[in-house]
């Protein structure tokens, strides 16, 4: 998303809309897409070709070149134009992963159902989850004439610092490639073209548009394009959007080694290209690989259209590819079936608000337990503290943030220079915590302070039998985290009423990982993330043991920013514009591996996750075939309640090369008593290293630990493998 001023803002705001709700006439996909979308293409003018080339912001900013609107086009994130007459619909383009988006309020009223963050969506560990929450936003989507959701956020947590790390899906390819493809295939069952996003190496906010993110190749495809490569193919998306950043010198979306290579090339990815919004500088980035310019207004020229055609004239770029670019676009429409027409219906915002309920739900991680959850029916006065409980949740902030249904509770400004002078707002979701746990627990006294004065949040917090103290942790797109400490004050409010009361419980809202001085003092600590449309309510579902917490963490939570590859954040600080490199040194070693790799232990593991019942695993029985493997073994719930297991599967060695990679999982919901059989095949490519421009085996024993976390794991378990190279 651009830098937008405060002008923009009360220019897009004054923009009202009379149209009623829209959705879409049932569509099937083509059953050969290429070839209708090459008849397509051979029927159209070079006009009608390049007009699918370029889109843009169909809002008018007031300072930017200016766009002509077509009547009927809602304010959103972009606009392509149809070709009516062959049948062809415009591209109707909405933000983001985590609902449909209503950023500035640019469409006055539309609300949508704020689905949690992408690290709460990780944290429940389930595929299908991540397809029935990408298919209620699809359907959302659709319903209000967007065909294009502009989804798949994914970039793989290299930083803990950085700001949209809430909207993506943690630190593991394997974890994140199949939820995202999940979510995608989900999105695009609605007939609504899903993106996947930010190609490639978005690692951090700071200085993103001039940062070049250093990597070695083979790093590279072993850790985040691995994750892209997985995510691309099980969801299929229509268009890659590639990112702001520049990785080994060239810009991510003029970047021929990793468009035309490695995407187009050696994946053989069928749709198209679209950059992010202001991150085209020239036109060679469509020799390079870039099918579509989004937004033209925000960059410097509308690349795409006259300079684009100037090429073509010149015979320096060639109708072919001109072609090839177009039928790329057409032929995600026909895939995906979303060649439809916009009619009136209306959206079951309650039935959308389970699913995000179920969501929140399975997405908390209870960190620490020393008895004082799930509440106790006995406790009859609860004390709840502060992080604004008693109105609603913490949402994270940029193009991600919905519009919620209800309308926020409230807002917190935050402000600051360039695009945060218009996004730097705390959205609070209206749904309280302290409202649902009240709910919940009819006979209890459950009592509000803000913790806006401590010393007053003290002294009741002596007199309750159980003290709940939610903190938070706001991140945004455009800004990223200075250290890992909680704001205003948090960390001291925390320690003064465990002083005073020896039964407290933390629940985090956060979109990063924190530091916890205060550990050692509480009994119990929740982390919730950004939860969503129904966030308090899953809440107090956990806390009060409604349901049984399933949440395992998805990212590494380190004890210090020393733990990590990068203590200090490159770039903090410098104005925007200057020229930063950022050599990511750890390569594929992200996260829990690089603390494998360094004989560290975090704070709180990668996997980790505690439940209200006990479960047990059966020693996992390998059996090779060809360059895969498969591990079979048995879950046991054997505590007295309902729960739902998430065993994983760790490579710890391979070919006597002591590692740790996550190789395979599943989510398991057993009852009292109940054992269930698990199978998990092992992807190839996570057994191999990339060399020479090929997956390779190595010949010799493989090493398998089954287990709770990255450092829960129970006794290894040894296969041997043949060499192999693809």
């Amino acid at each position: 998303m651009p830098k937008l001023s405060v002008a923009a803002l009360l220019a897009t705001t004054a923009l009202g809309l009379g149209a009623p709700v829209l959705a879409a006439t049932p569509a099937t996909p083509a059953k050969n897409p290429d070839a209708r979308a090459a008849a397509t293409e051979a029927r159209m003018t070079d006009d009608e070709r390049f007009s699918l080339l370029s889109g843009i912001m169909p809002v008018a900013f007031p300072g930017m070149a200016a766009v002509t609107i077509p009547p009927g086009v809602k304010p959103s994130a972009g606009y392509v134009p149809g070709v009516p007459r062959l049948g062809v619909p415009a591209l109707r383009e909405t933000d983001a992963s985590l609902g449909v988006s209503n950023v500035m309020q640019m469409r006055p009223g539309d609300v949508a159902t704020a689905l949690p963050s992408g690290l709460s969506l990780a944290a429940s560990f389930n595929p299908d989850l991540a397809y029935r929450g990408g298919a209620m936003v699809g359907g959302e989507a659709r319903a209000k004439g967007f065909n294009v959701l502009l989804a798949g956020g994914m970039n793989l947590t290299r930083d803990p610092r950085n700001g949209r790390n809430f909207e993506y899906l943690g630190e593991d390819p394997l974890l994140a490639g199949v939820l995202a493809g999940e979510s995608i295939r989900g999105v695009q069952s609605q007939g609504v073209i899903s993106t996947i996003k930010h190609f490639a190496l978005n690692a951090q906010e700071t200085l993103r548009m001039t940062v070049d993110a250093r990597i070695d190749p083979a790093a590279h495809r072993e850790s985040d394009l691995l994750a892209f490569e997985i995510g691309i193919e099980r969801g299929q998306p229509g268009s890659v959007m590639c990112a702001y950043n520049q990785v080994n010198g060239a810009y991510a979306c003029g970047n021929d080694p990793l468009l035309n290579g490695v995407l187009k090339g050696d994946w053989a990815y069928k749709g198209w290209v679209m950059s992010d919004w202001g991150a085209v500088h020239d036109v060679g980035y469509f020799a390079a690989g870039l099918d579509q310019q989004s937004g033209s207004q925000l960059d410097k020229a509308r690349f795409f259209d006259g300079p684009l055609k100037a090429e073509v004239a010149a015979g320096r770029v060639s109708k072919a590819r001109v072609s090839d670019a177009v039928r790329r676009v057409l032929r995600s429409i026909y895939a995906v079936g979303a060649d439809w027409e916009p009619v009136d219906t209306a959206i079951d915002y309650a039935a959308n608000g389970q699913v995000a309920r179920e969501a929140a739900t399975q997405g908390v991680v209870l960190l620490k337990n020393d008895g004082a959850l799930p509440l106790a029916a006995s406790a009859k006065s609860i004390l709840v503290v502060g992080g604004y409980a008693d109105a609603g949740v913490m949402s994270g902030g940029g193009s991600s943030q919905v519009s919620p249904v209800g309308g926020q509770a409230t807002y917190i400004p935050s402000g600051g220079p360039g695009f945060m002078e218009v996004l730097g707002r705390q959205v609070i979701v209206p749904s309280s915590p302290l409202r649902a746990l009240r709910k919940a627990l009819p006979d209890a006294k459950v009592s509000f302070d803000s913790g806006y004065a401590p010393e007053a949040a003290v002294l009741a917090a002596a007199k309750a039998d159980v003290v709940v103290v939610f903190a938070t942790q706001w991140q945004s797109e455009g800004v990223d985290s200075g250290s890992l400490t909680l704001a205003n004050g948090q960390d001291a409010l925390i320690a003064a009423v465990a002083k005073a009361n020896p039964n407290v419980v933390v629940v985090l809202e956060t979109g990063n990982p924190v530091a916890m001085p205060w550990l050692g003092e509480v009994k119990a600590v929740v982390e919730a993330w950004y939860p969503g449309q129904e966030g308090g309510a899953a809440i107090a579902d956990v806390l009060t043991g409604a349901v049984s917490p399933s949440g395992r963490l998805p990212m590494t939570f380190p004890k210090s920013l020393a733990q990590t590859p990068h203590p200090v954040l490159a770039g903090y600080g410098a104005p925007e514009g200057t020229a930063l490199a950022v050599d990511y040194k750890e390569g594929a070693e992200v996260g829990y591996r690089w603390l494998a790799a360094k004989g560290e232990t975090p704070l709180f593991a990668f996997g980790h996750g505690l439940s209200y019942t006990r479960f047990e695993h059966g020693a996992p029985a390998l059996a090779a075939s060809g360059k895969s493997v498969t591990a079979k073994f048995s879950v046991a719930n054997v505590g007295a309640r309902a729960g739902a297991d998430v065993p994983q599967l760790y490579l710890v060695s391979a070919a006597g090369k002591p590692l740790k990679r996550l190789a395979g999982f599943s989510r398991v919901d057993l009852k009292p008593g109940e054992t269930r059989e698990v199978s998990v095949t092992v992807d190839p490519r996570l057994l191999a290293n990339w060399r020479d421009d090929k997956w390779r085996i190595a010949g010799g024993a493989y090493r398998f630990a089954l287990g709770r976390s990255a450092e829960d794991l129970g006794a290894p378990v040894e296969v041997v493998l043949k060499a192999a190279a693809w």
